[in-house]
């Protein structure tokens, strides 16, 4: 059993004179490593790294791999379209960007209740079913962000769409605010495929907490925490691929092991991992900063979660961060420089009160 489908999200970035720039090297070697191992399925958006993931996917891939050899998978922004002329001239764009003719699975990104509304409004969804009547695309879908009873007003509506893309992962799966076992059944329901998103919430799941992680360990001491995380998706009937973000060749080597789908008692382990790892979480964020495109002070509020998480699991270490949260804060906002505008709330894929977790940041490191 292996699901996995290559992310190109999180890939390994150099610091130039003129920014951050895709390290093409590391990632030809990681998509190589990949295509060897016996995957094809490629993930990108048009925003993913401002632009430079789609461009990597035609470097590292298209120009260096036989067509015939990957699937492609994009994703339309269709909350920043401002008519379906928009939609088109984008398409067109991430055509050239991915340096193909065609894609193989085209979703509209991000979707909650004010994207649908959006996308609604707009005709999207039949715009991508153009697309696919045309040969342009040959599946469509979205990625979705919200709670199952949107999900399922989506999918009665357009049952057309082939796939979901959703997160799900063990920590989410009985969570009350992001409901991923009510997600997936959902789309059960509805009979869709589904493309999962974050199984390893973002490297949360690929290093726990040490009471966690010694759970797991008197199962099975030689597997990865990561692959217990991988493996509790893919045993899930209606999943059919596995997104990972990968920047290491270690990365894809565990990921593309013959994996064996979880036994009842695996199941049970990890959900009592779940329990261990919110109570040694303080902020669960998954790193994916799309709270950091549109705030006004330019504060690095991933990394600053990151480092106070660090912070709440040894407080007594505390005076060992301060030189790093004062070079966040030189290169960026700090933390008490938020002025509570909250379009970092609204972004948020894991619903967190990210203006009441910076308030904390800025009082662990004032």
């Amino acid at each position: 059993m292996n699901k996995t489908g290559f992310g190109y999200l999180r890939l390994p970035q150099l610091e130039t004179p003129a920014g951050k720039a895709v390290d093409l090297d590391a990632v030809n070697a990681l998509t190589d490593e990949f295509l060897s191992r016996g995957g094809d399925y490629f993930d990108t958006a048009y925003t993913y790294l401002e632009g430079r993931s789609e461009d990597a996917l035609r470097r590292c891939l298209v120009q260096r791999h036989p067509r015939e050899r990957f699937r492609v998978a994009t994703k339309l922004p269709g909350y920043k379209m401002k008519s379906l002329a928009d939609c088109e001239a984008t398409f067109q764009e991430q055509l050239a960007r991915c340096g193909v003719d065609f894609f193989d699975v085209y979703l509209l990104h991000w979707l909650n209740e004010k994207n649908y509304a959006i996308a609604e409004e707009m005709g999207q969804f039949a715009f991508l079913q153009r697309l696919k009547e045309a040969g342009k695309v040959r599946e469509t879908g979205f990625s979705y962000h919200d709670g199952p009873e949107l999900l399922d007003e989506i999918l009665t509506k357009h049952s057309e769409v082939d796939y979901v893309q959703l997160q799900l992962n063990y920590l989410d799966w009985e969570s009350p605010a992001l409901q991923a076992r009510q997600l997936y059944e959902v789309a059960v329901r509805h009979g869709k495929r589904i493309i999962v998103m974050e199984p390893v919430k973002g490297g949360q799941l690929a290093k726990l907490p040490a009471a966690a992680e010694q759970l797991l360990r008197n199962m099975d001491k030689n597997a990865s925490m990561a692959s217990w995380a991988v493996r509790f998706v893919m045993s899930l009937p209606q999943v059919e691929i596995v997104l990972s973000g990968m920047n290491e060749l270690t990365q894809v080597r565990d990921n593309m092991r013959d994996l064996q789908p979880l036994t009842e008692e695996e199941s049970a382990l990890l959900l009592r991992a779940a329990e261990l790892i919110r109570k040694d979480t303080a902020i669960p964020c998954t790193g994916c900063s799309y709270c950091t495109a549109g705030c006004p002070m330019a504060i690095p509020i991933p990394q600053y979660f990151a480092l106070y998480n660090e912070y709440a699991r040894t407080p007594e270490q505390g005076w060992k961060m301060g030189h790093a949260y004062r070079a966040l804060a030189a290169k960026g906002g700090a933390a008490a420089d938020c002025i509570t505008c909250r379009m970092c709330e609204g972004s948020c894929p894991q619903k967190l009160p990210i203006t009441e977790h910076l308030q904390a940041v800025a009082k662990a490191f004032a």
